[in-house]
């Protein structure tokens, strides 16, 4: 048994945004123990019923806040894709230069379906996280034919549910997958010489157009100032609205 003050305080840290494996770190506990205290005893379900991996086909609980962090990942970098027979894998493929948006994919993955095992997949420059199931279609219904940005991509009423009470970790995902924090560069010229100066922004590119509208209404949910910069980048640049973003995105690591 924990004291309860580790407990308190390994679910301060989760709320924070920290992953369960940092927090499990954090707190000297085991990642099963910490899972065990944030999401129940939620691997009891057991693996020869069928009925029980998918939360939209059974009662099983749907973890919604890693959902809707998986869910903006899954809109920028991932995919589904038909295996054998009825199977299907989601795929999300993430830079190595951020092993931390590895570990975090694999995590939401693990977390949402957890009866089904999740993978990683060495490619040129970036490792694909996956898992099989039947059921990634029935919490993805964005799945379909052809490229996201060639079709309609809308979310239907209970995704939008979640995203509305989860906004920051859509938003989180989003930027995970397809943005960045930078740090912006301009001279300006005096007659003493140029000066120069910095500010840190926000970016968020994607050929979608109805993506980029669920990110950006995302920051309209939260009062975060945003811009287009071009036909595929939105840009997040003003001071308050950075340092908003930075409270739960902050830089890839």
């Amino acid at each position: 048994m924990y004291d309860r003050q580790i407990v308190d305080q390994a679910l301060a840290l989760s709320r924070q945004g920290f992953s369960d494996r940092a927090v499990a770190e954090m707190c000297g506990v085991s990642v099963g123990a910490f899972r065990h205290w944030k999401y129940g005893n939620r691997r009891s379900y057991p693996l020869t019923d069928p009925t029980t991996t998918c939360p939209r086909c059974s009662n099983r609980p749907l973890d919604l806040r890693a959902y809707s962090y998986l869910l903006g990942l899954y809109l920028g970098d991932g995919h589904i894709a038909h295996h054998r027979r009825e199977v299907l894998r989601l795929g999300i493929a993430c830079c190595d230069d951020w092993p931390g948006l590895i570990e975090a994919a694999a995590e939401a993955m693990a977390t949402v379906m957890p009866n089904s095992s999740v993978g990683r997949l060495q490619r040129t420059g970036c490792t694909l996280v996956n898992s099989y199931s039947k059921h990634w279609a029935c919490l993805f219904p964005q799945h379909g034919p052809g490229m996201k940005h060639t079709r309609k991509i809308a979310l239907q009423p209970w995704q939008e549910e979640i995203v509305a009470e989860f906004t920051e970790e859509f938003i989180r995902g989003l930027i995970h997958s397809d943005g960045c924090r930078s740090m912006n560069r301009v001279r300006r010229p005096l007659k003493s010489g140029d000066r120069w100066y910095e500010y840190p922004r926000y970016f968020f590119v994607n050929e979608s157009v109805d993506i980029r509208r669920l990110f950006t209404d995302a920051l309209d949910l939260l009062g975060i100032a945003w811009k287009q910069s071009n036909r595929k980048t939105i840009s997040v640049a003003r001071r308050e609205a950075v340092a908003r973003l930075d409270e739960f995105v902050g830089p890839k690591y």
